[in-house]
């Protein structure tokens, strides 16, 4: 059986499959070290606990879903996680799909009203944004001499020179603030556009970023602006300004409209029709047989259905932002009222590997808590192959000194130890891998300590044959009355050494559960071997020479 373990299988493609795992350092792979991402300090010991267990749980089954064979996902400490995933073809891929958080809205987008609203905000919103970084901070594109015509467009002939100017009237400026941060009406654009000859050029720095998508609630961004608009989001003063019940969202890849290339920027409601805490199943992720876009269908639970039906029903005809991880995945039209089945659609200019990767994050479930990678190592597959061929050398070489001494000191009886060395080696390998355990470093250390044991273990068996040998007895009573005398010796001597590596398996983690796996594999190996496959080639030898022949040992 050990040795049919051995046997390389095929796998469902017709690849060779290893019959014996090989560990992050032998294979090359991915390490990570993750923590519960939670800057300020809110959560409780137990909290704290609570989410690391339940954050285990997720990445685990996210890693199975994943495919990767035999892969290290365990708890390290109080409040840290170790993952190591041997042999994997996109660590990039491997790592966003573990720090997903994976948290799933649907968003209704604001519009006719809602969306003049906040229109009308968007002057209030620059000045916020002035307010908070200085005039001298803002890009060009926030100063115009003149409203363009895209910006007309956008504000409106009511809206386009609200703003105070670079160096205009102080106490004009604030008026307007305090009556904007009160919800009356702008100032009315006649008297702005006679005082515009005597003021600076206005400044816009998030109305001059933006464009008309043709959408309600839409808007564009230049792809190079992006990073200048996600700053100003964040920005205390401006999520003041914001309308209530009003939140900005960006989509998740860029569009290309006369070969530049835009961000959608979604107005969207803050409160969600329904989360993904209410999401029973997802995927597997197909394609869109009119349009050849990515789906991902899913199902709401029982309670679930109950909510979306509601929401879905009160906005047919809006867009319903579909969000994960506070990005829009994709905006359709609410044709009819939706109820238990559904699907997420991610645009004919997505990846299809994409779908497939929010399918897989969607099943295994959203992370409790935001997480952060801590410590991120790769190790190349040539990395790998050195420590194979190195740990290969140090096993040959060990063992060919172990068979030259056995057999100069003790013969016939050497030849013999040999042998049960060569069983005792198909055994330990045989049980790695019909056990699918995994092969690492100090796993091979490991391996070859064990031979080591069980050496020992012949070397007390001989002795104590050469002891009874010398007393007079025969060849048969010698080895019978050696192997019962040397039984005590070498059930406590492995014993203690198992237990010892159960401890360093159970409490220790990576190379030090490596470790213990092969040692605790080759201490019962070695046990077996020494007590019966040893004797058994001595009750062979006696058979064929004679039970009363001298021992040569």
């Amino acid at each position: 059986m050990c040795i049919w373990a051995l046997v390389p299988k095929e796998g469902p493609n017709g690849e060779k499959i290893p019959a014996i795992n090989l560990g992050l350092d032998l294979l090359g792979g991915m390490y990570l070290a993750v923590e519960i991402d939670d800057p300020d300090g809110t959560l409780t010991d137990e909290n704290m606990s609570d989410a690391i267990d339940r954050t285990l749980t997720t990445i685990r089954n996210r890693i199975d879903e994943f495919g990767v064979r035999e892969p290290t996902v365990q708890r390290e400490g109080d409040d840290r996680i170790v993952v190591e995933l041997a042999g994997i073809d996109d660590p990039e891929r491997a790592k966003a799909i573990v720090e997903r958080t994976a948290f799933l809205q649907f968003m209704i987008v604001r519009d006719d009203d809602d969306f003049r609203e906040f229109r009308e905000a968007l002057p209030r919103l620059d000045r916020a944004i002035v307010q908070a970084i200085g005039a001298e901070n803002l890009p060009a594109a926030a100063v115009e001499e003149e409203p363009s015509p895209a910006l007309t467009q956008l504000l409106g002939e009511a809206g386009t020179d609200t703003l105070a100017a670079v160096e205009g009237d102080s106490s004009a400026a604030a008026d307007d603030s305090q009556q904007d941060a009160a919800g009356q009406e702008v100032p009315d654009s006649t008297q702005d556009q006679e005082a515009a000859p005597t003021q600076e050029p206005a400044l816009r720095p998030l109305t001059g970023l933006l464009l008309e998508s043709g959408r309600p609630g839409v808007f564009l961004i230049a792809e190079e602006n992006v990073p200048t608009v996600s700053r100003y989001i964040e920005l205390e003063p401006f999520k003041t300004a914001l309308p209530r019940n009003t939140t900005l969202a960006w989509g998740i890849t860029p569009q290309s409209t006369s070969g530049a290339a835009y961000r959608e920027l979604y107005v969207l409601e803050s409160e969600p029709l329904v989360t993904g805490e209410y999401l029973a199943d997802a995927g597997p992720a197909t394609r869109d047989p009119q349009f050849n876009q990515p789906i991902v269908p899913f199902e709401m639970t029982r309670q679930g259905a109950r909510i979306f039906e509601r929401g879905t029903g009160r906005n047919v005809g809006r867009l319903m932002a579909i969000v994960l991880d506070g990005r829009v995945q994709s905006a359709p039209v609410i044709r009819q009222t939706l109820s238990r089945r559904a699907q997420i659609e991610l645009g004919s200019g997505s990846a299809f590997q994409e779908a497939q990767d929010l399918a897989l994050v969607l099943r295994a479930g959203a992370l409790p808590q935001p997480i952060r990678i801590v410590e991120e190592r790769s190790i190349g597959p040539s990395l790998g192959a050195d420590s194979i061929r190195q740990g290969r050398n140090a096993f040959l070489i060990g063992i060919i000194g172990v068979v030259i001494i056995m057999i100069w000191y003790y013969k016939i009886a050497g030849v013999m130890a040999v042998f049960a060395l060569a069983a005792y080696v198909v055994f330990v390998l045989g049980l790695l891998a019909g056990l699918n355990a995994t092969l690492t470093l100090p796993g091979i250390a490991g391996f070859i300590l064990s031979i080591g044991m069980a050496v020992d273990a012949n070397v007390l068996i001989f002795e104590r044959i050469r002891e009874e040998s010398d007393a007079g007895k025969t060849a048969r009573t010698a080895v019978d009355q050696g192997f019962e005398h040397a039984m005590s010796a070498i059930v406590d001597a492995n014993l203690t050494t198992l237990i010892t590596a159960a401890i360093l398996y159970q409490f220790g983690t990576g190379p030090i559960r490596g470790f213990a796996v092969t040692l605790g594999f080759g201490i019962i190996a070695s046990f077996f071997t020494a007590l019966f496959v040893t004797k058994t080639f001595f009750l062979f030898y006696l058979e064929r020479r004679g039970p009363t022949e001298e021992l040569s040992i």
